[in-house]
């Protein structure tokens, strides 16, 4: 019967048991056999042509580009990694650490990725020896089956199970529950709503948050520098990254500058009366996000706004009025949507931000445009986010790139600020158990002294 979710089970979980002790060099013969297949031109624009087709989101170009970066990106945080038998030893302490594999993970994909999601967070489930289900998004279940194919096939190029990968034909919420409820564990990429679904399974599970990237530029920033950057970011794949930039905040005495390169970059400015056609259109009934403006070019969402711009328009801007939900501008938008902030106090900035963050976001990501790296660590000290990015480009930096250090992943966990169980970047360190084996070592106990010294000598022992 097609897609059995209790079957599809049963063959990953034998498919799991035939890797559950392969040594690490098989593993990896494995895992390189399907990052080859996933990076290829071919299979990249095969992929990322059926997902636009599908769901209309997005840009074909910046897909075909981001299915290669994230699975070569993948590969290469790979390099050197133990995931089997003996990954961390202490002979002082007597300790040798076993990395184990989970067993069968759902693998929840939303319809901005469909392809390129499966990509990271497959080869991290290969790479730590798990089998995994995936439950594609209904508008792209496709792409997502079609990604997972290429992957099968790779698996039986070099004599893997070909079951440590299925991927549901026909998805549905009953099916995805299922799934969730029956597998060992679960990562599902998506917004609040699906935090509440997936922990309803009842089984552990990685989740993310809702993104709303607010970009702070100072006047020690190199403003046509920092504008370029923003926009790159802020048009890629018509923003239908969750680290994308939702707004900029810029210092008041480069603000005039800054507004200018960015219309030459191809922004433009909302008027009043403009700027509230765009927050009907992109908010219908006032709380909820239309989808059809998600992913979409610029020039669709103000052609459904009744808005007219020129015809080299990249992206939209409108000022923010005020943090917080009685200004929807303030959140996440997922489209070519750019909102403008003025400040002249940083500290004032960041608190402004963190409203807008309690609103929409918080635990994703912030960025800064600045060479002062003490408004560099104090956003980091005060943002309750789980990255910051310094003059990147943000939506490329935040994930992974080749000009940041950040783990490659398309899944970014916003810790207990967003209800998720960490602020990392996904990755394999997340698809693995340990155990730890520990042998007697000489006795030690340390004195009043050692474990009291600076307390005593200012306090005493009384």
């Amino acid at each position: 019967m097609e897609d059995n979710i209790q079957e599809m089970y049963r063959k990953a979980r034998k498919a799991f048991e035939e890797v559950e002790y392969w040594p690490q060099e098989k593993v990896d013969e494995m895992v390189a056999a399907v990052g080859w297949e996933w990076q290829k031109d071919e299979v990249a624009e095969a992929l990322a042509r059926l997902a636009v087709d599908e769901s209309g989101l997005g840009v074909y170009e910046d897909k075909v580009a981001k299915i290669k970066v994230k699975a070569r990106g993948t590969m290469w945080d790979f390099r050197g990694v133990k995931t089997c038998g003996v990954v961390e030893e202490d002979k002082k302490k007597g300790l040798k650490i076993l990395a184990k594999p989970m067993g069968v993970i759902a693998n929840v994909v939303p319809c901005t990725n469909p392809e390129s999601t499966i990509c990271c967070l497959g080869l991290s489930i290969l790479k730590t020896r798990n089998a995994m289900i995936v439950s594609p998004h209904p508008r792209t279940q496709g792409s997502s089956y079609l990604t997972v194919e290429y992957g099968r096939k790779a698996l039986r190029k070099v004599g893997a199970p070909e079951n440590l990968m299925q991927c549901i034909q026909h998805t549905s919420k009953e099916k995805t529950a299922e799934l969730m409820a029956n597998c060992d564990f679960a990562i599902a990429t998506g917004g609040a709503a699906l935090v509440k679904v997936v922990y309803a399974a009842g089984k552990p599970a990685h989740t993310v948050g809702a993104g709303n990237v607010v970009s702070i530029v100072d006047e020690t920033a190199d403003v046509p520098s920092a504008a370029h950057k923003i926009v790159m970011s802020k048009i890629a794949n018509n923003s239908a990254s969750c680290s994308s930039e939702n707004a900029v905040a810029i210092q008041a005495s480069v603000y005039e500058e800054m507004i200018n390169v960015l219309k030459a970059e191809g922004g433009y400015l909302c008027n009043t009366g403009e700027r509230e056609k765009l927050r009907k259109t992109l908010w219908p009934d006032g709380i909820t996000l239309n989808r059809d403006v998600v992913a979409r070019s610029a020039r669709h969402v103000a052609e459904l706004a009744g808005i007219e711009v020129p015809e080299n328009t990249r992206f939209i801007m409108v000022l923010g009025e005020k943090p917080g939900p009685e200004d929807r501008f303030s959140g996440e938008k997922l489209c070519p949507v750019l909102t403008v902030w003025k400040w002249t106090d940083f500290g004032e900035m960041v608190e402004r931000m963190k409203q807008m963050h309690k609103f929409s976001g918080e635990g994703h990501s912030a960025s800064i445009h600045s060479e002062n790296e003490a408004r560099q660590m104090e956003l980091a000290i005060k943002a309750n986010v789980g990255r910051v990015n310094c003059n990147m480009p943000h939506g490329a930096a935040n994930s992974g790139s080749w000009f940041s250090g950040n783990p490659f992943t398309d899944t970014l966990g916003c810790g207990t600020w967003a209800g998720n169980m960490t602020t990392d970047n996904i990755n394999y360190r997340h698809f693995l158990n340990y155990t730890t084996l520990s042998v007697p070592t000489e006795e030690y106990v340390p004195t009043d002294e050692e474990l009291f010294g600076e307390y005593l000598k200012k306090w005493g022992k009384n």
